[in-house]
């Protein structure tokens, strides 16, 4: 046997130190069928990556999280601390010593296919969209009918593309019965604004009031709400499919789906997902840490749950925050942006928010030559739904009575209080309600 001195020498083994922590902070997407290039289940597998994962961890590159540590604290926060970063780095130098299988905590259990669990429903646009090499495709549409003869609340949702790589972002609207909203729209099939002849549905397509079920874009994750929340979905909807595709030098279709898990029972509240987008910005040719700020007040009551920041390749950070009647500027979010990986930052204690809350986002966005994703630094840069142009987009998700109508929400009670001048310092702005952040209107 191994005396006390000799155990408290031997190293980090892989199956006692470095699979939990894998299994923890890295498996959710470093498992086969997953974003990850390779898996991370077994020791045959994680071993040849031994010195990459401790430049990784090292570098905290991995696993991937980009805000700020001294602005907030998010639920779905998946950093190692500096110990575990240690562990792994030690297991590494020392040649990644195998272990006993014995001291192996037991599998994590993953639906097949999914992040969530096994989804109650699916809905799959019927159609594969065709896909070329090469050019720009214009934003592609596919209407999926839910038939449910009652409302449904929905607690977790995934969008799952067949072709990751082809997809820029994806969207799913909810499309009440009552709404009119692409009904002159072909069903089963996929379609563009530029197939709607009458201006009227050509305009429809590139904006609408409706509800986002899920908003999906590289590295992105399902929404899974607490016990008590849920988003809903009436007796009868629609869910529209909003894709943006690139392409990449290499034609396929993709067949994209959506999972959902109802909640066990009626929520407390509703969770709504709002934004504060700019639409009328103009970066200047060659230019670094160029500003594009949006602020709006709330309508109503509304508890604070989650950002979700959207730019594209000349994306350098984003900002959110409340701004005080005295003008004082008070964080709740610094993120270090990364097209690549565009997260949710679930806050740990949702925050109580006032009706007249001022809210403000501010991108910031490097179009300079040091920008190695920049298209092209030499060009002025406006918004614009291609990958080559900009956009602005500050979504956020709140919580509100169960019972509140969305429209309800956006109408201001009397007597509620509007915001002061010191804290617009100029136009009086409401957070927008018609969603046009991903619709390329102008």
């Amino acid at each position: 046997m191994l005396g006390a001195s000799a155990v408290a020498q031997q190293g980090p083994t892989f199956y006692k130190d470095v699979l939990p922590l894998l299994q923890a902070h890295c498996q959710s997407c470093h498992r086969r069928g997953e974003i990850a290039p390779m898996a991370f289940t077994t020791y045959e597998e994680v071993k040849p990556y031994a010195d990459a994962m401790k430049a990784a961890v090292a570098s905290k590159r991995m696993p991937p999280w980009f805000a700020d540590p001294r602005c907030g604290r998010f639920s779905n926060d998946p950093s190692l601390s500096d110990r575990q970063i240690q562990t792994i780095v030690k297991w590494a130098e020392a040649h990644a010593p195998r272990g006993n299988p014995k001291d192996a905590p037991p599998a994590p259990r993953y639906a097949e296919g999914w992040l969530i669990p096994q989804p109650d429903a699916v809905f799959t646009m019927p159609v594969p969209v065709d896909l070329p090499a090469h050019g720009d495709v214009e934003y592609t549409y596919e209407i999926v009918p839910t038939h449910f003869s009652e409302g449904r609340w929905v607690q977790m949702s995934e969008i799952r593309p067949s072709s990751r790589e082809h997809v820029h972002h994806a969207v799913v609207y909810i499309r009440p019965p009552a709404s009119t909203w692409l009904r002159d729209a072909p069903l089963g099939k996929p379609f563009t604004a530029g197939d709607m002849v009458d201006p009227k549905a050509h305009a429809e397509a590139l904006a609408t009031t409706s509800d986002m079920l899920l908003v999906y874009a590289p590295g992105s994750e399902p929404d899974r709400w607490p016990d008590g929340m849920a988003k809903y979905l009436p007796a009868g909807s629609d869910l529209i499919f909003q894709m943006h595709y690139t392409t990449n030098g290499h034609g396929t279709t993709d067949q994209t789906s959506i999972g959902v898990v109802f909640s066990k029972g009626k929520p407390m509240q509703r969770v709504l997902t709002l934004q504060l987008t700019n639409h009328s910005f103009v970066i200047p040719p060659r230019t670094d840490n160029y500003e594009v700020y949006e602020r709006g007040t709330l309508p109503n009551d509304a508890t604070l749950l989650s950002f979700f920041p959207h730019m594209h390749l000349r994306g350098k950070k984003f900002e959110y925050d409340i701004v005080k009647p005295n003008g004082e500027i008070e964080p709740l979010l610094k993120v270090n942006y990364h097209f690549h990986w565009q997260l949710s930052y679930k806050l740990a204690q949702p925050i109580p928010l006032k009706a007249g809350t001022v809210l403000q986002a501010v991108a910031t966005f490097d179009n300079s030559d040091g920008n190695m994703h920049n298209p092209d630094p030499s060009q002025y840069v406006k918004w614009g739904g291609q990958t080559y142009e900009e956009m602005m987009v500050g979504f956020f998700d709140v919580a509100v009575p169960a019972t509140t109508d969305k429209e309800e929400f956006f109408e201001r009670k009397k007597g509620s209080p509007h915001p002061s001048a010191s804290q617009l310092s100029g136009e009086t702005l409401v957070i927008s309600w018609i969603v046009r952040a991903w619709s390329g209107a102008r």
